[in-house]
């Protein structure tokens, strides 16, 4: 299966956490940070290594090193700007690819407004991330633009997503593997994640 719940007692003791309405900004902003780096460390667990011979202090051994991987992480903005920390955290070589994507209250269909990213994403795995996976029209408009320019692999990276998120994404991109810190039970009438943790973007910043 491409969707993965990463079922850890770290993700989920932080996720408890987050959702609570009480939460301050600034301990909601450290928490998607640390449970996007967990995330990170589970979505990455599949790249190529090669072997590399290492002088320790005491002798010579074999270790191993990513195979010549070029990394870009990609955030969704707003709200994914605020994993991009905890992904640097743990790739601080990366490249940043922005992704501006909106959703129209009325359609509740995505909407671009800004796309800047590297060049050359051809032999590229980009790492896609957003806190929230509701309707899954934001992550899979982001997904298309990156796919235009020929990555090697896209690998998506949610804290919460819906079930209809998720059912979205596996059909329209059944080649992307996502990652996400749990799956909730289901959207409400204006396209919130339910029990979810209110909105992420406006959790995150201080604004409502």
């Amino acid at each position: 299966m491409p969707f993965h719940v990463v079922d850890h007692p770290l993700i989920q003791h932080k996720l408890a956490i987050l959702r609570d309405k009480d939460t301050s900004m600034r301990k909601f902003r450290e928490l998607v940070s640390e449970i996007t780096l967990l995330l990170a460390y589970e979505s990455t667990r599949r790249l190529p290594t090669i072997p590399v011979e290492v002088e320790t202090p005491l002798c010579r051994t074999t270790g191993a090193t990513l195979d010549c991987v070029d990394l870009v992480i990609s955030p969704i903005l707003r709200a994914g700007l605020g994993m991009l920390p905890g992904m640097m955290e743990i790739m601080p070589t990366a490249r940043i690819a922005y992704i501006g994507i909106k959703r129209d209250e009325s359609t509740k269909e995505p909407q671009t407004y800004y796309f800047n990213v590297p060049n050359h994403l051809e032999n590229t795995v980009v790492l896609v991330v957003d806190p929230m996976l509701a309707t899954g029209g934001s992550l899979c408009g982001a997904i298309e633009l990156v796919k235009r320019k020929n990555p090697r692999e896209i690998i998506a990276l949610c804290l919460i997503a819906s079930p209809e998120g998720r059912d979205r994404v596996l059909e329209d991109h059944p080649d992307v593997s996502v990652f996400v810190g749990a799956l909730d039970e289901r959207l409400d009438e204006n396209c919130f994640i339910v029990p979810g943790l209110g909105d992420a973007g406006d959790r995150m910043f201080g604004t409502s």
